[in-house]
């Protein structure tokens, strides 16, 4: 009687059994391509507790880059007027434009190494010019623009071809513009910056945007990097393994080891591929995603991004509803930082081994206008140990034209 208990338990789940794919593959093989099996793995529930990386936390040029942005935009303005300077009232209403919280007459003083304050000719309003230093830098970085343009735009050419339909909104472009080392008004001057293969096209919803119009084919960095090292042969479904770096003192549980064995052994889809054939709950799928978020991050300056400002991407590039939860399942390529109050990813590959990644070469020129940064804050300290009763100079303002600021300190005379 137990035997036969037994059996009839065994049949059941064998029936069970029969429904699923990889048995359907099993017998009906001529029905269903070669990459069934891959396309039906089991999900695995990958969870590892977040671990602070003190290194990729301190690097400045990724965590100061939001400070950083501001200020560059303001001194476009003042180094794109005739004068060479501005009063403050041309750019004290347009905090909300520039992405600065506080008033702008205060953010321009906190960076004195950068912006130079001085009392105008009328109305002895505040104005402010370049320091001889951004001068001099914001010269190399009008020159390395123009020597680098075909670098540059051969960059944003990428970033539209991983997109499904090959062409974006002017809009998403130009939120991303930033992170792709392109200057801010490089939409502004279309007929200057754009070639015979990039053209405007009208979209749906009455939106403008930017195609592609060539048939060369894009290797992604994994792609290159697998064919130097002789490991990819370029043949289509092969596999290729993603460069892991483990955080120091971070153990995986033994199922989500066999998972990231089974993982990497993959094939690979690069993200300049058709990729609409793919089930979106395989594996396939999953590794499709993040190598697109691995060659996206390779394109960026900093090869790093606030993770909400990728959220914009999901409807273009057919990114999965949660794409965000990529970075949380594959902690040994993409780290998420905390700092600044937001959540920063983070590229491990183009840190841990700098030989593998391409240095993008407006890289330099950020990083020296963040050591001006850093100047100002150890001019504004010992302005403080050494004056600090020191009262600012008053000014005799216009209360039509002053700063907000300006004018509540006037008020309290």
């Amino acid at each position: 009687m137990f035997v036969k208990k037994t059996i009839s338990k065994t049949l059941k789940v064998l029936l069970h059994s029969s429904q699923n794919p990889i048995f359907s593959h099993i017998n009906h093989k001529a029905k269903n391509p070669p990459c069934t099996y891959t396309q039906t793995k089991n999900y695995v529930d990958v969870y590892m507790k977040w671990k602070k990386d003190h290194y990729l936390d301190s690097i400045d040029h990724i965590h100061m880059s939001i400070q950083l942005k501001p200020i560059i935009s303001l001194k476009n303005v003042i180094a794109q007027n005739p004068n060479g300077c501005v009063p403050i009232s041309d750019v004290s209403k347009k905090g909300l434009h520039f992405d600065v919280k506080v008033k702008v007459a205060r953010f321009l003083r906190q960076y004195p190494s950068i912006f130079e304050e001085f009392t105008g000719p009328q109305y002895n309003l505040p104005w402010f010019r370049l320091t001889q230093e951004t001068v001099e830098i914001d010269r190399e970085e009008r020159k390395l623009y123009e020597n680098c343009k075909e670098d540059l735009r051969e960059r944003l050419k990428k970033f539209i071809l991983m997109s499904k339909q090959k062409v974006l909104p002017l809009k998403v472009i130009q939120g991303m513009l930033w992170y792709l080392g392109l200057p801010e008004d490089f939409l502004e001057c279309l007929d200057m910056n754009l070639d015979g293969s990039l053209r405007v096209v009208e979209m749906e919803e009455g939106l403008k945007g930017l195609a592609v119009e060539s048939n060369e084919r894009f290797l992604s960095v994994l792609q290159r990097n697998a064919m130097k090292k002789g490991v990819y042969s370029n043949e289509p479904m092969e596999a290729i393994e993603f460069p892991l770096f483990p955080s120091k003192g971070v153990r995986l549980r033994r199922k989500i080891e066999v998972w990231l064995k089974e993982f990497q052994q993959v094939p690979y889809v690069s993200p300049y591929e058709e990729y609409s054939h793919l089930d979106p709950n395989s594996d396939i799928a999953e590794k499709r995603v993040a190598g697109f978020l691995h060659e996206l991050l390779c394109l960026f300056v900093e090869h790093s991004a606030e993770r909400r400002r990728l959220l914009c991407l999901k409807k273009y590039f057919g990114l999965p509803q949660k794409v965000h939860k990529a970075f949380e399942r594959h902690p040994y390529m993409f780290y998420l930082s905390l700092r600044n109050k937001t959540c920063t990813a983070i590229l491990k590959e183009a840190y841990c081994d700098k030989m593998a990644i391409e240095r993008h070469p407006v890289l330099r020129i950020r990083n020296k206008y963040i050591n001006l940064m850093k100047e100002s804050e150890v001019i504004l300290k010992r302005r403080r140990v050494n004056n600090p009763y020191v009262e600012r100079p008053k000014l005799d303002l216009d209360l039509d034209c002053a700063d907000e600021e300006e004018r509540v300190e006037l008020g309290r005379l």
